[in-house]
């Protein structure tokens, strides 16, 4: 899809420059010439990938149309646009401010042709990485729904503005399908009744999975007490069906779906309110038959209220009496082990523990059948959750194969804990299986202090007066600095250790900047880290030169302490959104 450029410039020549140079690269060019044509024109329907915007101009200037346009955004309820501002004042002051104000980067007027490419390329690039994560991060994987994150802060907002119906809608005795025909199954029905809600729902509905299976829905095609009814009608017909398409016409269990509503905004627009509100309808239904739904109705209010912390906390009680932790290690499914694996390395990181890693795989001893071999990987995998500790984890990879996570276990006893369990094996009659694992020890450097949400800078510069500078004005803003006065030896201290940033001047000797940042990205674990360039030379070659070589910062010299600490924070801002940096500060 071709990349959409809005310029904004009371100067023609300006506008004509800058859409020459874009539009030869096969970019859509908006060209307007004044602050309050290009706020008329920011449409829904057709958004800028990008702003460029001068600061300079009559009635409105640069900083007056960026608060506007922001404003804008809101009332559309769309992201933030990224905008590069256009100026020739080089002021400190100038540069300062509009980073405060948000704009995503500056261009230099009168401007050089490939710098005004590379960070166009480089501002859009970074916000379609940035559109893709949250896109991935909001997305239910196996629905294609929002998430119960991203459906919270979806409703809330829709709950506040608009007029429709909320919905919870949970599934009627699923687990059976899980319990009597497998996962996999299971899998397939949740992928059916997602097609299903989407055909039902009127166009324009937001739909999102809160629950392995409950879903919550806000449609403002649904407005009438026999459009919930219809609704409900049609996702229940259509899932029986689907049901004994797939299990079969004897398949024996009562499938369906029981729904939740409230209208909106008569009952509120407070969205946790409302949510509780159809929540407690929905279990209505499920104590009244199921497969139906039930509408909230104000005037029932005053009395449902008052029963209602007793009722929900005697609901969550009863659910949690009938579960126990049993005294094995924590056995989960691919997904919900992505999410603890992240969760418990990063707090190990940040706690200074440590865990091992073991990848056990199974493999068939001579003359067993692929039945026999299969059923040995079954029992070996109970056999393992059940020979480990109840803060070890489990998940099965293959059918043969299992990944354990030892936590706070220590390096020499690793041989000791996969020795019991294949003598326990063979204690308890296990046969058929050959045994290979692999293991890998992670453990936080303990001679390091601990981070505690510390961000880590080093510079490099061979003037003792710039480091030193730089030095006390990071460590005031709560940076901890370390400094090197050459290349060569920020290159020896990338080897032991990585920092969160790093800061490097483009003119050191032997070697200078240029040849450091190159040797930098070839390190194990630098090719990362975010990087700003020093530079007394802020000519056109030399800031190409920084960009083309990764750089994602140029700074001139003399520093500005303030301006410093600016530019940092952005930078590191960013790369914490790319998972590249703790975000501390």
């Amino acid at each position: 899809m071709m990349i959409h450029i809005m310029i904004v410039d009371d100067d023609a020549a300006n506008l004509r420059m800058a859409g020459h140079i874009l539009k030869r690269n096969d970019m859509r060019v908006t060209a307007v010439d004044s602050g309050a044509a290009m706020l008329s024109g920011i449409q829904k329907e057709d958004l800028p990938d990008l702003i460029l915007l001068d600061i300079k101009m009559p009635e409105m200037d640069g900083f007056e149309v960026l608060a506007h346009l922001r404003n804008k955004e809101k009332e559309l309820g769309i992201g933030e646009i990224p905008v590069i501002f256009l100026t020739s004042d080089e002021a400190p002051d100038t540069e300062r401010m509009g980073f405060e104000a948000g704009v995503s980067d500056y261009i230099r007027k009168p401007f050089d042709p490939d710098i005004l490419l590379r960070r166009v390329s480089n501002i859009v690039s970074k916000e379609k990485r940035l559109s893709s994560l949250r896109s991935e991060a909001d997305t239910d994987k196996l629905t294609g729904f929002l998430n119960k994150a991203a459906a919270t802060r979806t409703m809330a907002s829709l709950c506040a503005s608009d007029l429709g119906c909320l919905m919870v809608v949970d599934l009627d005795s699923f687990k059976l399908v899980n319990d009597l025909f497998g996962h996999k199954m299971g899998d397939n029905i949740l992928i059916c009744f997602a097609a299903i809600l989407r055909g039902a729902a009127p166009e324009g509905s937001v739909i999102g999975r809160i629950g392995g299976d409950e879903f919550t829905v806000f449609s403002g095609g649904i407005q009438t007490e026999a459009e919930v009814a219809a609704f409900t009608a049609c996702i229940n017909q259509e899932l029986l069906a689907k049901a004994r398409e797939l299990m079969g016409e004897d398949m024996g269990i009562p499938l369906g779906a029981s729904v939740g509503a409230v209208f909106v905004p008569q009952n509120g627009d407070d969205y946790d309110a409302l949510f509780k509100l159809a929540d407690q309808e929905m279990y209505t239904v499920k104590k009244n038959g199921k497969h139906g739904y039930s509408l909230f109705r104000a005037e029932i209010a005053p009395e449902e209220m008052t029963r209602a912390s007793v009722h929900d906390i005697h609901k969550l009680s009863e659910i949690l009496g009938e579960r126990s932790v049993p005294n094995m290690a924590l056995h989960l499914d691919k997904d919900a082990f992505s999410y603890v694996y992240r969760y418990i390395m990063r707090y190990m990181i940040r706690n200074q523990r440590s865990l091992y890693k073991v990848l056990i795989t199974l493999l068939p001893e001579d003359g067993a059948s692929e039945r026999d071999y299969k059923s040995s990987c079954d029992a070996f995998g109970s056999h393992i959750r059940a020979s480990l500790r109840k803060t070890d984890i489990l998940m099965r990879n293959r059918f043969n194969q299992f990944f354990v996570l030892l936590t706070d276990i220590r390096k020499q006893d690793i041989q000791i804990v996969t020795g019991n369990i294949m003598k326990r094996w063979h204690l308890n009659g296990g046969t058929g299986l050959s045994v290979a694992y692999e293991t890998e020890f992670v453990c936080t450097d303990l001679s390091q202090p601990k981070r505690n949400g510390e961000i880590r800078i080093v510079a490099a510069d061979d003037d003792e007066n710039v480091l030193r500078l730089i030095g006390n004005t990071l460590s005031k803003a709560g940076y901890r600095v370390s400094a090197v006065k050459s290349g060569r030896a920020l290159l020896k201290y990338l080897t032991d250790q990585t920092p969160d940033l790093v800061l490097l001047d483009a003119q050191m000797p032997e070697p200078d900047g240029f040849e450091t940042l190159r040797q930098l990205r070839q390190i194990k674990g630098a090719e990362e880290i975010p990087v700003m360039m020093l530079t007394e030379d802020d000519a056109p070659e030399t800031v190409k030169q920084c960009l083309s070589l990764g750089a994602g910062e140029i700074m001139r010299k003399p520093v500005v302490p303030e301006l410093l600490v600016h530019r940092i924070r952005l930078m590191l801002e960013h790369a914490a959104r790319h998972g590249l940096v703790h975000p501390g500060n």
